[in-house]
């Protein structure tokens, strides 16, 4: 099972306590791995990794506890496939507006004939072709994580959710307040009011 849903699946026992890791250094992924948090997003939307980086930094933390999360550069086809060749089983998505942006997302980490994937036979995904019947099971094993950042994206909650596929919401409070028209304030009352709102429906459907 992926990890990272394990780790959601806990959270009524024990609250998963994560991170962001917004530097290239292997040294400092692993550094921020062995500190204690449950999970650490890896992130490329705004870092200058590249996907040799992001390898790195998954090697970096493989020897730790902490389960990453790779926040994609944008929603692309293309970029999450090589995400996912190269080792990424739990992906964050950023600027999701609406079902049909979260119907693309979950069908980009899939094979088919459940998604669009591109198949590669000796990926670092599958172990260099070594994990038994890949192709068949890896859709099993994925996590996807959308981000709502806009209150347009916040009035499609219970849709994007109801997406098959969709595994995690995640509010991003920067772009919100920006949104909102309150750039830089992320604790404003009503960016805040808007975020608790959001997790109170959000709750309703789990």
């Amino acid at each position: 099972m992926n990890r990272f849903k394990q780790l959601l699946d806990q959270r009524h026992t024990h609250t998963p306590l994560g991170t962001w890791v917004m530097s290239a250094s292997p040294l400092v992924a692993e550094a921020v791995g062995v500190a204690g948090f449950d999970w650490g997003v890896l992130d490329m939307e705004h870092t200058p990794l590249d996907l040799m980086d992001l390898v790195h930094l998954l090697q970096a933390v493989a020897g730790t506890a902490m389960v990453p999360v790779v926040r994609v550069p944008w929603n692309d086809t293309v970029n999450v496939k090589r995400v996912l060749d190269a080792g990424a089983s739990s992906l964050l998505f950023p600027f999701i507006q609406d079902a049909e942006e979260a119907r693309r997302a979950v069908a980009a980490t899939r094979f088919p004939p459940q998604g669009v994937r591109g198949m590669a036979g000796m990926s670092r995904g599958s172990r260099f072709g070594t994990t038994p019947d890949y192709l068949r099971t890896a859709n099993d094993h994925i996590c996807v994580v959308l981000q709502l950042e806009t209150p347009q994206a916040m009035a499609q909650l219970e849709a994007i959710a109801a997406v098959p596929g969709v595994d995690a919401l995640f509010v991003g409070p920067g772009d919100l307040s920006g949104a909102m028209g309150h750039v830089g304030q992320l604790t404003h009352p009503d960016v805040m009011a808007s975020m608790a709102d959001a997790a109170r429906r959000a709750r309703a459907i789990d």
